[in-house]
């Protein structure tokens, strides 16, 4: 049975069961070298990683990689990070991490992929999912 508190702040990846995580509730997601959002389906290898909050950073990690920190509140407002992704049939605006993260869950994963955070202006339905 899951509790209240839990969440993935990363969609697809390892759930947080933490009161404060779950305002960031599937606010990241990994996206492939074509802009899809990939869940533990396409991808089962997300569920290598797991994520914790400290110090206003989401913190993430996999056995044999170096721990990702990423701002929780941080917004890039510079265009060039903006992204389109395919949602299943939807077409949903997301912010990219940079680089730096996109090599992370590329060595993590296996593929070639981007963390992307969901623009907070545009809130993604639950039933997307």
């Amino acid at each position: 049975m899951t509790a209240i508190n839990d969440c993935q702040p990363i969609a697809g990846c390892c759930v947080l069961n933490d009161v404060d995580a779950v305002a960031y509730h599937q606010r990241w997601a990994v996206i492939d070298e074509y802009s899809l959002i990939l869940n533990r389906d396409t991808c089962p290898a997300l569920a290598r990683i797991s994520v914790s909050l400290a110090f206003g950073y989401l913190v993430i990690r996999a056995e044999g990689m170096l721990r990702l920190d990423i701002p929780l509140d941080v917004i890039e407002d510079d265009d060039s990070a903006m992204r389109t992704a395919q949602l299943g049939q939807h077409t949903v605006k997301v912010i990219d991490e940079g680089d730096l993260a996109a090599a992370w869950v590329t060595n993590c994963l296996g593929v070639k992929a981007r963390l992307v955070k969901f623009h907070p202006d545009l809130p993604v339905p639950v039933s997307w999912w």
